[in-house]
């Protein structure tokens, strides 16, 4: 019998790059998704990529009885993988009710209706805004967690403390929060992706679609950090990297391998590259010149943000394989493929 994984948000950016890797190896996947940030159409890119289409549900997990049913009709299955959350750092300054309404809600009714049904292993898509504003370089698990500058970080943070009260009151559930860096890239086959809604957050997207037309202008927010050319760094890490450490968490969850009911781990490369490192290289990959101008920082942005990667190397044998060229190349591709569908 195959293991059933429920994703929530498994049509999204990371969602969908885990389902795909989760089905090459051998689970069974059920999607739960309300399409708010992500397209249906990616159903179809996940079975032309695996043979596989994964059934779909859509539900807005902000409502217990819908994410209740959800249970209730799916009880056999053996672990939630938890992605479904807004995620624009500056959005959720500007409005933070939207993003504790959403990102808490949805977290809290997926726990309350596992607790009815005996569903006990959950992996949660944390984040390295946990850390807040780090002392010091590179993040280990072991750094202090602090008031993220965003919302968004902040419910990240909740989150996880909501977990860790809940593994202390539940003593046959586990759970593991990854923390991840900067996740970009693509899928090799170009089919899946990143795919914002209005102007992007992120930064890799937004320069894919000042290349290809859809953005006039490409925004660098700050060249006056502490860094040595005066643009944010941070540990970029391919998306497929990180969809196959959540194939490597949901192993040790389901094999009873951790080491307490709660683990926490960095998700990220140890190396970190510059705003402008990443332009230079998207010119160097994709032979196109980018419009870009420097203004103002951003809300909620830190100087400088790069991971250890030892414990997960160590306890999900887990490292990360592609470089920033596959990342920058990958996503390049992603975007040629849109400018075309």
């Amino acid at each position: 019998m195959k293991k059933k994984i429920l994703v929530t948000g498994g049509c999204g950016y990371i969602g969908s790059h885990t389902v795909v890797s989760l089905i090459e190896n051998g689970f069974e996947v059920l999607i739960v998704d309300d399409l708010s940030n992500s397209n249906a159409f990616i159903l179809d890119n996940i079975k032309k990529i695996t043979g596989v289409k994964p059934t779909f549900i859509n539900c807005d997990l902000k409502n217990f009885d819908h994410t209740e049913n959800v249970i209730r009709y799916n009880k056999d299955v053996d672990a939630v993988i938890h992605f479904a959350a807004h995620k624009a750092v500056g959005e959720s300054v500007n409005k933070p009710l939207k993003y504790y309404r959403n990102n808490l809600f949805s977290l809290v009714n997926m726990l309350l209706a596992q607790q009815d049904y005996g569903i006990n292993n959950f992996i949660f898509s944390s984040s390295a805004t946990v850390y807040g504003n780090p002392k010091t370089l590179p993040i280990t698990e072991e750094n202090e967690i602090q008031r993220p500058f965003s919302s968004y970080g902040n419910t990240k943070k909740i989150a996880e403390e909501i977990l860790e009260d809940y593994v202390n009151s539940n003593p046959d559930f586990s759970a593991i929060s990854l923390r991840y860096f900067n996740p970009i890239g693509a899928h090799e086959s170009g089919l899946i992706g990143e795919l914002p809604q209005g102007i992007p957050n992120n930064l890799l997207p937004y320069i894919t679609q000042t290349a290809v037309g859809k953005r006039e202008q490409l925004l660098v927010y700050g060249d006056n950090y502490p860094t040595p050319d005066g643009t944010p760094i941070r540990d970029y890490i391919h998306v497929v990297d990180l969809a196959d450490a959540h194939v490597k968490a949901l192993n040790r969850l389901l094999n009873k391998d951790s080491d307490a009911p709660y683990e926490t781990f960095n998700l990220g490369t140890g190396n970190g590259y510059s705003v402008m490192e990443i332009i230079k290289m998207f010119e160097k990959v994709s032979q196109k010149k980018l419009n870009y101008q420097i203004t103002d920082r951003r809300d909620g942005d830190v100087p400088v943000l790069f991971a250890s990667t030892a414990l997960a190397e160590k306890k999900l044998k887990w490292t990360a394989q592609l470089g920033l060229e596959d990342m920058i190349k990958s996503s390049w591709n992603w975007e040629e493929n849109l400018k075309q569908s």
